[in-house]
């Protein structure tokens, strides 16, 4: 990173590599045929990374993640369809709302933000609500940093001839995601997350059976999935004007990314950040709000020091002087932080993280004891 600048434990924007930075120095034409080309080598590597090369297709969107997600919402179910969401957390809710506004009928299985939802449960839904036609599942639910069982849903999905849509937001390129094994029939992840890249574009990779029924279906013009799919199939154009720098920078972090060894060096990366993050911490008295099992490598929501002195905004402040960005917790019921173990960065970023954490907590004369969890 360049002098005084802070790193980003966050769960996105990401710390960058200097190289996927220097990417986005030149300018490209949208319609230029060496940017067209470069779209395409970017959903070919996407669709690679999840084994999709047969019979899914990847269309890229501008915007943020939420903006696919809305899109793949809003194209791939039809009017008169009813989406099963289960929520555990911020994230699940996103879903409900962009539902409601879509007008799109939902069941959701309300469950703890520390609790995974299971193959069973999901298929009691399906008894109890008959008219269910899909599922939509936050595969990394990124408020806690809570891992879901994807393949056990995955598989009651296909089992029940159900269509599922994965919000893979925080866990693609890191974590393994197979989509020869089926049950899954599109996932949704962005540029700046588990790819290293930067924020901007996000993408949807779906069955291309699927997409090719979907003619119209979207209420949106911008979001329509389908829309963008045929015009790029038609033109090797985006519809729109592209976020072409973030294209670039993408492709740059991809290719860092296959350098790297791909997606299983990428998640024993961040396995290893998360392990020694949680040990440094542990170290510190400092609590993981979630049990090991269902931790995903990615980030980590800790319970917040029960003591007086606490205060995130002054706690934020002194680790920011330290160099290093913190992300404020996203639960209700319980007071944490969250701290983010992606991005290009690596055990020893996690050591001197838990270095200044030790360094906030004494000036600002916090004690760190074990939370009340009663």
């Amino acid at each position: 990173m360049p002098e005084n600048e802070p790193i980003l434990l966050t769960p996105g924007p990401l710390t960058t590599e200097p190289a996927t930075r220097a990417a986005m120095l030149r300018d490209w034409g949208s319609w230029d045929a060496a940017f067209n080309r470069l779209t395409q080598s970017v959903c070919a590597d996407l669709l690679a990374i999840a084994h999709g090369e047969d019979e899914f297709v990847c269309i890229p969107m501008q915007g943020s993640g939420t903006f696919s997600v809305e899109a793949a919402l809003g194209t791939l179910v039809p009017r008169d369809g009813c989406v099963l969401v289960p929520v555990n957390g911020a994230y699940c809710t996103r879903i409900v709302r962009i539902l409601e506004r879509l007008g799109i009928a939902h069941v959701t299985l309300p469950l703890a933000d520390d609790e995974p939802v299971t193959a069973a449960a999901i298929e009691a839904a399906f008894k109890e609500h008959a008219h269910i036609t899909h599922v939509a599942q936050v595969h990394l639910e990124t408020s806690a940093g809570l891992l879901n069982p994807l393949e056990a849903i995955a598989e009651v999905c296909a089992r029940h001839d159900k269509r599922l849509i994965v919000d893979a937001m925080s866990s693609f390129g890191a974590l393994p995601i197979d989509l020869r094994k089926g049950g899954i029939d599109a996932l949704v992840s962005a540029s700046g997350k588990c790819l290293e890249g930067v924020p901007g574009m996000g993408f949807v990779i779906a069955r291309r059976a699927l997409l090719e029924t979907c003619e119209g279906r979207s209420p949106s013009l911008a979001l329509d999935l389908h829309d963008q799919w045929v015009y790029m199939k038609k033109t090797s154009q985006w519809r729109f004007t592209p976020p072409t720098h973030v294209v670039a920078a993408l492709r740059e972090a991809l290719d860092r990314f296959l350098k790297e060894g791909g997606r299983p060096a990428r998640g024993a990366r961040y396995a290893h950040n998360c392990a020694t993050l949680v040990e440094g911490m542990a170290a510190l008295g400092f609590v993981p709000f979630l049990p090991a099992d269902v931790q995903a490598p990615v980030i980590v929501t800790f319970h917040a020091p029960n003591d007086p002195h606490w205060d995130f905004a002054a706690f934020y402040a002194a680790v920011r002087e330290a160099g290093f960005i913190l992300y404020p917790g996203k639960l209700t019921r319980l007071e944490t932080f969250r701290v983010g173990c992606i991005g290009a960065i690596d055990e020893h970023d996690m050591r001197r993280a838990v270095a200044a954490i030790d360094t906030a907590t004494k000036q600002l004369g916090i004690r760190v004891r074990a939370p009340e969890l009663a």
